[in-house]
């Protein structure tokens, strides 16, 4: 197989170009994941490069996974010496083989960001800081915003400046040192650490600088100062370093990345080589065209000229519905009716939407239709109780330093170890300067010499403290030799935790998930014990909200946006499509953060395939507040001949909801807006927003006035009676 077969011009030109620093600026839809395995691909076939050599980052362990399944049918057998994966899974894999020069300890845990938020409470009671008004989350945010941007402890307190940022720096520092207490990292450790890894010791970067002679980065645009740095340090030897990206598709800056990595490249790399894959492969022309409008009023952006061979397709549905619950409506009818057509299955089907809070009133509305559906980032597989409660376990059997897990199933099932125990272990514990687990040892050894005046606890706690130690150190010792599901059952029977179950009205499903669990154990049996151990938990803590997600299955897709990235459906709607939720209300003062907005609507936009739907609602109840929001600004911007005219869904199309009216009521011609009715009928001048009484609906409010032969046909949305259309002529309608 030609590896430059089926390859465009532009792709056959990213793929060749395999010396210096190479920028790829790859359109939504162009093709660059086949680039970046076509490119690997031709460095080992046809440059004879060892796949030792080769480094390729991404940033989801999806897209890795792809990448690998890809490369293992156009280079056989070459993919297990390939270095593919995460930024924070080969930095991972990095410390964990030269760590200890950074005094890090080859089985570290990987703390997520509920164990990150326990520790920092942990801080604040420590420091006697009340939790109500010092939130850990935005402590916890803050501190990864410093460790993105390789800010250490001591500068931090440094550099405070407001009574927020010292709070900030005190617990920082205290963070950092139960870490070091729990021999754990957290996500953002496994970053900067590497950077300060080869910071200090340059003999261990240059190793990999060695081995590392080309290196190529995905979603570029997504990066971070961190990151950067990273990539910059491996490539410095060689500066075969070919990076791709788009930066219209820019949306994770509350991430800390960095939008001036991508637009400064060429800055940093003089002598870099600029492509452009500009030939959408994915979507419409009309959806593209769409797509295009929306985007280039932003300023900090590289012009391209996407373009696709694809038919026009259908022109773009804007619409409006008067509340969010005919919104929901809306969108279950029209799958509904696409679906029932055979147009396209459920799993085609995608609703996307800015805030996480807005998928309710989806799920209630697709509840009600019985139309099957997933929510993309509801309660993860991994965050389910028992999941983290089993892992837990495993994180304490790899490294029994680990204060959070420890605390998290010293009493899991219950053993008599209350938290008034709990806190006295661990004061005892940092009094001696020792983990909590060392503390436990010591209790054991002061049962066995009968010398329990060491030790400040009853007879009751030390017995239940010591039992459970010995359990724990049974579980240590058979971890050296039983392959990993042996362990699991072992744990999950000796544990008690299968039998705590039992009197759980749940007890079935999770019992079920923890099952699941055991499936994901299986794959790594065929390692050594304690390796299998280390990847088990490793993959479990990197794992991300679309790494489960199974296209093959048939329900729509509920998903945010900033989510949504490097998905694709034959059809996409996107409700909420209004001022202050999008954009939303945080960036509209904001000239970055409302281009973030912008570009955040553009990923959206161009996730579809056939079929896109822009809706909003002219009246929104959000997070308990009643407003009354303007459509969003980025459809100013769509060229009224893209947009599918008012009524679309007549003809041969069925009235699809009685929610759905006008996509254009807010700029609806004021001639339209006064209607000239019939001979003999009082002229009442009704437009959008009017409130008038009807005698049998009550009062209401008019959505949309517009002229029918002689008469006008009023959609009004009454008080308790839905949404009417009545003719003008007929209704009788008193304005109030």
């Amino acid at each position: 197989m030609d590896i430059l077969t089926e390859l465009n011009p532009a792709q056959k030109k990213a793929v060749q170009a395999i010396n210096g620093p190479v920028l790829i600026l790859a359109g939504p839809g162009s093709g660059k994941t086949r680039v970046i395995t076509h490119r690997v691909a031709y460095l080992i076939r046809t440059c004879k490069v060892s796949p030792r050599h080769i480094i390729a980052v991404t940033f989801t362990n999806k897209a890795a996974k792809e990448m690998v399944e890809r490369l293992d049918k156009l280079v056989p057998g070459s993919v297990k010496e390939l270095t593919i994966g995460t930024f924070h899974a080969i930095c991972a894999k990095i410390l964990r083989i030269d760590g200890k020069a950074m005094g890090i300890e080859s089985n570290f845990v990987i703390y997520d960001d509920d164990d990150q938020t326990a520790i920092i409470k942990r801080c604040l009671q420590e420091l006697n800081l009340d939790p109500k008004q010092h939130a850990p989350q935005a402590i916890a945010s803050a501190i990864s915003k410093a460790k993105s941007t390789l800010i250490q402890p001591k500068d931090y307190v440094k550099r405070s400046r407001s009574y927020f940022e010292e709070v900030v720096g005190r617990v920082y520092e205290r963070y950092e040192q139960m870490l070091r207490e729990s021999k754990a990292l957290d996500f953002d450790d496994l970053l900067m650490k590497t950077v300060l890894l080869f910071r200090k010791h340059p003999e261990v970067l240059a190793r990999y600088q060695e081995r590392y002679i080309h290196v190529m980065v995905d979603e570029f645009q997504d990066t971070n100062l961190v990151q950067y740095e990273l990539v910059k340090q491996i490539s410095d030897k060689y500066h075969n370093i070919c990076v791709v990206g788009d930066p219209d598709q820019s949306i994770y800056s509350w991430r800390s990345a960095d939008l001036r990595n991508i637009l400064s490249f060429e800055h940093d790399y003089p002598d870099a080589t600029l492509i452009l894959l500009e030939q959408n492969y994915r979507s419409t022309k009309t959806i593209l065209e769409t797509a295009s409008n929306v985007i280039s009023a932003n300023k900090k952006r590289k012009a391209k000229r996407l373009w696709t061979e694809n038919d026009d397709g259908e022109r773009t549905f804007v619409i409006e519905a008067y509340t969010e619950q005919e919104e929901a409506q809306f969108v279950a009818n029209e799958i509904e009716r696409l679906v029932g057509r055979s147009h396209f299955r459920l799993g085609d089907c995608a609703v996307m939407y800015r805030t996480n809070a807005q998928s309710r009133v989806l799920e209630e509305a697709f509840i009600r239709y019985g139309i099957p559906y997933r929510l993309v980032a509801g309660t993860r597989f991994y965050e389910r109780r028992e999941i983290k409660d089993i892992v837990a376990y495993f994180r304490l059997v790899q490294n029994p330093h680990d204060s959070v897990s420890l605390q998290r199933i010293i009493n899991v099932p219950g053993r008599g170890i209350g938290q008034q125990t709990i806190g006295k272990l661990s004061s005892w514990a940092k009094s001696m300067g020792v983990s909590a687990y060392d503390a436990m040892q010591l209790i054991v050894e002061a049962k066995r010499n009968k010398n329990i005046d060491d030790q400040p606890f009853d007879v009751r706690s030390s017995d239940a403290l010591a039992r459970f130690s010995e359990l724990m150190d049974d579980f240590v010792e058979k971890s050296q030799n039983a392959n990993l599901v042996e362990l699991f059952d072992m744990v999950v029977e000796k544990s008690g935790y299968k039998q705590s179950l039992k009197n759980d009205p749940d007890k079935d499903e999770r019992w079920e998930n923890i099952m699941e669990l055991r499936t994901v154990a299986q794959q790594y049996r065929d390692l050594s014990p304690r390796e299998s151990l280390t990847a088990f938990l490793e993959s479990v803590a990197l794992v991300s909200d679309v790494d489960g997600y199974d296209e093959k299955l048939d329900r729509v897709t509920l998903i945010t946006l900033h989510q949504a990235k490097g998905l694709e459906f034959q059809v996409v709607f996107i409700v909420g499509v209004e001022e202050k939720l999008l954009p939303h209300i945080r960036s509209i003062d904001d000239p970055d953060q409302l281009e973030e907005e912008r570009r955040l609507c553009y990923v959206g936009i161009t996730r579809a395939k056939q079929r896109i739907y822009l809706v909003h609602a002219f009246r929104r109840t959000f997070m308990g507040t009643s407003t009354v929001n303007p459509p969003s600004r980025f459809l100013d911007d769509i060229p009224k001949n893209l947009v599918a005219t008012p009524g679309w869904w007549r003809g041969d199309e069925p009235r699809v909801s009685d929610a759905v009216f006008s996509w254009n009521r807010v700029r609806v011609d004021e001639t339209e807006s006064k209607p000239k009715v019939s001979t003999g009928v009082p002229a009442v001048d009704l437009k959008a927003g009017d409130h008038v009484r009807h005698s049998q609906f009550g009062e209401g409010v008019v959505v949309n006035s517009k002229k029918v032969n002689d008469d006008s046909e009023v959609t009004v949305a009454f008080s308790g009676q839905g949404i009417k259309r009545l003719l003008l002529s007929l209704a009788k309608l008193e304005n109030i």
